[in-house]
């Protein structure tokens, strides 16, 4: 006769059925703010963010209300995938996008990794019989198949952290560096200012000429451009720059402080235009408004 895991105990059950689906559900309230504040723009990835989620809620509280093995062990795999598409992200890149290094990824990230290990402990536990002694008893796994399969789950947990941990450490999280001359670009038939790699230069609608409002989470994802720029051919506006709270120069075009966006993989995009994120709307920055920006174009 195989030797089977005994019930566990009640309060100890009910904190386990309810830790591990709680942590997933939050991982997808963060996937859900981070969506809605500027994923939701980037091509492909704003889709998989929807999914995810999606399936985050759904998965977590299936694995709340069924009370079953193969809820949390799915529930379990999903949140170590998401994961493993962030690390992905970080290091190499998903779908031509390139995570950057956030607050929000960060604790999204342990937060996954922690509701892996609760959700595989939930599908490993002993599953207490019914109460009323009449239903058949519920099949346990056997101690031994138990144990290994819990050892597993925690070398697993074990190994997503510390691949999250070098992943993150790998990564940038900086403002963007000006680098040569602005210039200008023909974006969707509009003329618009770029960086010198010809990324899109985009203006905050907070801002004032001398002061930006984008900092934190915001300039995380809307890199400000630092240091200094020359003006290339075909860009007249006036050239200037700011001070920002760490002491650093932003560059300021006819008034206003300089972004790139993280949504725009590569030149020739302008995915952050006319977006109402981190706490107003942004605009790509067009040679013919550039020239009356100064008095508030």
């Amino acid at each position: 006769m195989k030797e089977t895991a005994p019930s566990a105990p009640g309060w100890r059950g009910i904190v386990l059925r309810m830790t591990g689906p709680g942590l997933l559900i939050a991982s997808g309230a963060i996937h859900l703010d981070l969506y809605l504040t500027g994923y939701r723009s980037i091509p492909t990835i704003g889709w998989l963010f929807l999914l995810q989620i999606i399936a985050a809620f759904g998965l977590g509280l299936a694995a709340l209300a069924l009370r079953s093995r193969l809820a949390a062990a799915v529930a379990a795999g999903f949140s170590l995938s998401t994961l493993g598409g962030y690390i992905l992200s970080v290091w190499i890149g998903l779908f031509g996008f390139k995570e950057v290094r956030t607050t929000a990824g960060i604790v999204a990230g342990v937060i996954e990794v922690a509701a892996f290990a609760a959700l595989a402990a939930l599908a490993l536990a002993p599953v207490p019989a019914a109460a009323n002694g009449r239903a058949k008893a519920p099949a346990q796994l056997p101690v031994a198949t138990a144990r290994a399969a819990g050892m597993t789950a925690a070398g697993l947990a074990v190994v997503a952290l510390a691949l999250l941990g070098a992943s993150v450490a790998g990564a940038g999280g900086g403002p963007a560096t000006a680098s040569g001359g602005l210039k200008t670009a023909t974006i969707s038939g509009v003329k618009v200012l770029t960086n010198a790699k010809g990324y899109t230069l985009y203006w905050f609608a907070p801002d004032t000429p001398t002061m930006s409002k984008c900092y934190g989470s915001c300039a995380q994802y809307w890199p400000p451009v630092i240091g200094t720029a020359a003006a290339g051919s075909g860009v007249t506006g006036k050239l200037g720059t700011i001070k920002r709270s760490d002491g650093s120069s932003q560059v300021t075009y006819n008034g206003h402080p300089l972004y790139t966006y993280v949504g725009d993989t590569a030149p020739g995009q302008a995915h952050g235009n006319n977006l109402n994120l981190n706490g107003g709307l942004w605009h790509e920055i067009t040679v013919s408004s550039a020239a009356t920006a100064a008095a508030g174009g």
